[in-house]
């Protein structure tokens, strides 16, 4: 299998300069596990406020990208950062569009210009390749907030020979976010008006940037099995499960990695003290040092139940909010670190007064009490009504720290029942999407806690799986090449 491919790797978010969800852990991931194997992989991203936060090394290469805006040319500065050993960043400069708090919204909605603002990114990303003479074999985008790129390709830049030998592929991330916007917004894209109709970018009346990147790409994935098959259902298409049926023979599934440098209990410099499976000594300093972050008092005959999530419905919050009562009438600890929809502030700041000896909340996103709560928590909670893949589960089986999920998307693909009887299994995971399901199993849960020889057992099972980037890169690998057989297919 070639691994010498030239990778255009296209994101909104990257670690460690920006992140809101799972998206930036595998832009900063994936492409370092792809050069790896002999790749040539450069990532281009917007460059927000939040990545002059982040203190990484970043140059200006005193070079600009200048894009046309419907009628207007607009500049963008290109900074140049990296990843891994060799793996450039591009950074892509414009106040007026990136220089804001957050990445995409405010707890007030959406940013109300997000159209040109991507619009402008997914042409940004084709004229760096130009600029810097990195022709590549493949564009790989992700999430809508690319997905005019491949409609660039196949369009606007079919005829330039520079491109001639590229294909793109396209990674649904969250199918639920898809940059839909009013009709318009068409001319920001300078595209002919023959592409806005129900075979092309329409969407109801709409530009749907989602739906864009699926019909143009060459081939489609998504970040787990389960999920490539749940969008062509009618329960998770989100209105695009017909789109998605016509490519249903293009469209893949691969799950995440995860990447071991930075999560692993081994060598994380972010915990209180180093552990491994067969020296657990350091997850009991752990737990300690999480209770103290927190403001909570130690006991050892409670659990400690971590939840690290965006606070929405998505993630199962109106079931948590539904029985957290319930919940926290059992002996256990709640520690919980996110942002999301105002009602869950508030909900939770209720919470964490009423049982200011159990429930210890910090609303915000910080990366070190991140890896605190992995590393010190005994349950991680992940209740969601769908997860495309989903990233903590596969940290938390790394940390020791036994998942409670719904089985949907990729938690389903990742996290087995725990059988008592044969000793089998990594967590607990519960089917029907209601408050009394999430309740029953945390309850399991507990009761399997209370058995030490059970969760000694679980931990076991836990700590022996593996979830490395390295399997997830040659999958990729193999897309990629799926991808450029369908380019030479469709071009004859």
């Amino acid at each position: 299998m070639p691994n010498n491919l030239n990778i255009l790797f296209a994101a909104s978010e990257v670690v460690p300069f920006a992140k809101t969800g799972g998206l930036a852990d595998v832009a900063g991931a994936l492409p370092v596990a792809l050069e790896e194997l002999g790749h040539k992989v450069k990532v281009v991203m917007p460059y927000y406020q939040m990545v002059k936060k982040s203190r990484k090394s970043i140059k200006d290469t005193e070079k600009s990208v200048l894009i046309e805006i419907n009628d207007r040319i607009v500049e963008g500065k290109i900074y140049q950062s990296k990843i891994g050993k060799n793996v450039t960043v591009y950074l892509i400069e414009n106040e007026a569009y990136y220089n804001r708090q957050e990445l995409y919204r405010t707890t007030e909605g959406d940013y109300p210009d997000n159209a040109e603002r991507y619009i402008f990114f997914s042409k940004a990303v084709l004229e760096v390749a130009k600029i810097f003479k990195f022709q590549p074999d493949i564009v790989h985008c992700n999430d809508w907030q690319t997905g005019l790129v491949p409609v660039l390709l196949k369009v606007k830049e079919q005829k330039n020979p520079f491109f001639e030998n590229t294909a793109s592929v396209f990674t649904i991330h969250n199918l639920a976010y898809q940059g839909l916007f009013w009709h318009l917004d068409m001319p920001l894209t300078n595209l002919p008006w023959s592409i806005f109709n129900q075979e092309g970018i329409e969407y109801y009346g709409n530009i749907n940037l989602m739906k864009a990147g699926i019909v143009f790409s060459d081939v489609v994935n998504t970040v787990s099995k389960k999920y490539s098959k749940e969008i062509q259902t009618e329960e998770f298409g989100c209105g695009l499960e017909g789109v998605l049926q016509n490519r249903q023979n293009d469209l893949y599934g691969i799950v995440n990695g995860v990447d071991y440098s930075q999560w692993n209990p081994e060598s994380d410099k972010l915990i209180k003290s180093n552990f491994s499976s067969s020296d657990l000594n350091g997850k009991k300093v752990c737990r300690e040092d999480l209770l103290q972050e927190f403001g909570l008092k130690n006991k050892p005959s409670a659990p400690i139940i971590g939840i690290i999530s965006r606070l929405a419905d998505q993630k199962g919050f109106d079931l948590l909010a539904e029985q957290i009562n319930a919940i926290l009438q059992f002996d256990l600890f709640l520690v919980l670190l996110g942002t999301g929809e105002e009602k869950y502030h508030v909900l939770f700041k209720e919470i964490a007064k009423k049982y200011s000896k159990k429930v210890g909340i910090k609303l915000t996103f910080d990366n070190t009490v991140a890896h605190k709560i992995e590393a010190g928590s005994d349950i991680f909670l992940m209740p969601s009504q769908y997860e495309p893949c989903g990233l903590n589960q596969m940290y938390s089986l790394k940390y020791g720290t036994i998942p409670v999920v719904r089985a949907t998307g990729g938690l389903d693909d990742t996290i087995t029942n725990y059988n008592p009887k044969n000793g089998k299994g990594n967590g607990f995971k519960f089917k029907p999407y209601t408050g009394k399901a999430l309740l029953s199993k945390i309850e399991e849960a507990v009761t399997v806690y209370k058995s030490k020889k059970d969760w000694k057992k679980l931990l076991v099972n836990a700590f022996e799986c593996d979830f490395s980037w390295n399997a997830s890169a040659r999958e990729y690998s193999k897309l990629y090449l799926k991808a450029l057989e369908k380019k030479v297919i469709n071009r004859y």
